[in-house]
């Protein structure tokens, strides 16, 4: 396993004679090579176990693609080099071709759709706040003209500007460049809450140095769901990466991997998260759809 450097404008080598971006199972089996995201905190889906060292629910549902590319490839050499992308940057190196696919904590909605393609949908989530309980916050209205931190590029950022102005909230939006640094805002004070996916917060306050200071508040303002994103206009791509997503669903594999990451413990303090699937997902389990959220 090869960890690549971070490169926001790398050029685009897949191409073909006319300069369009190659077919992605062409390209794997030119370059010998298939390039996966991972995420460094992105509890449980995609996070480092160490410094070299993806791991989580994505990161299996990454290297399940992988083996079946190979198969079908029939090139049982092909080598995995993984890409770290942040919320900013994702959704780029999967349209210039640097990431051949991103499995993470990416919602699928309308707006990204226009840009990339998502596979069926693995995972239903919705914002929520992650404050220290000594707080004393518990829902939105406490944090009026307050300090409220979330993830540079994420949906939720749109999600809390949009809530704080209907409600005549006015929150102080303080931006990390990632899920750990957001959380860090809350942990140093410089912000009472952290708005982001709840199982996002979940995991983040699974790893805390001091899980018991935290807590998860709140109502759920939308769900959307998480799915792998591709390049757009890859129908034979597409079509492999939902066949191995769609086929773990309907063998029961998913609902293992599920357990695995979501209800035993897990990396690095070996705590368990605890969440049951929702009902969105459990009803995906047998629709295998990929529809987005608008």
């Amino acid at each position: 396993m090869k960890l690549l450097p971070l490169l926001i404008c790398a050029a685009v080598t897949a191409t073909g004679s006319a300069g369009v971006l190659a077919n992605t199972l062409e390209k794997v089996a030119a370059s010998g090579k298939i390039t996966l995201a991972y995420r460094e905190s992105s509890v449980p889906f995609s996070y480092l176990d160490g410094p070299a060292k993806p791991i989580g629910f994505s990161v299996d549902v990454a290297n399940a693609v992988a083996d079946a590319v190979r198969k079908q490839l029939k090139k049982p050499d092909i080598q995995v080099e993984w890409q770290a992308v942040t919320s900013q940057n994702r959704m780029p190196l999967v349209m210039n071709g640097t990431v051949d696919l991103e499995c993470g904590s990416t919602t699928n909605n309308s707006a990204r759709g226009k840009d990339v393609a998502f596979a069926i949908n693995h995972f239903y989530t919705g914002t929520r706040l992650l404050v220290k309980k000594s707080s004393g916050i518990k829902d939105y209205a406490d944090l009026a003209g307050k300090n409220v931190s979330t993830t540079t590029g994420t949906t939720n950022l749109q999600v809390l500007r949009k809530y704080s102005t209907e409600k005549n909230l006015n929150f102080n939006l303080q931006f990390g460049k990632d899920h750990a640094d957001s959380f860090l805002l809350v942990e140093s004070d410089r912000a009472l809450a952290f708005g982001m996916d709840d199982i996002l917060l979940y995991g983040l306050k699974a790893n805390a140095k001091n899980p018991a200071d935290f807590e998860v508040v709140g109502e759920s303002l939308q769900v959307e769901p998480y799915a792998c994103m591709l390049r757009k206009d890859d129908p034979a791509f597409k079509q492999l990466v939902d066949g191995v997503i769609g086929g773990m669903m309907k063998s029961g594999e998913f609902e293992k991997l599920y357990t695995k990451w979501f209800l035993q413990p897990i990396p690095p303090k070996n705590l368990p998260l605890g969440l049951p699937m929702s009902p969105q997902l459990k009803d995906n389990l047998k629709a295998l759809s990929d529809k987005p959220a608008t």
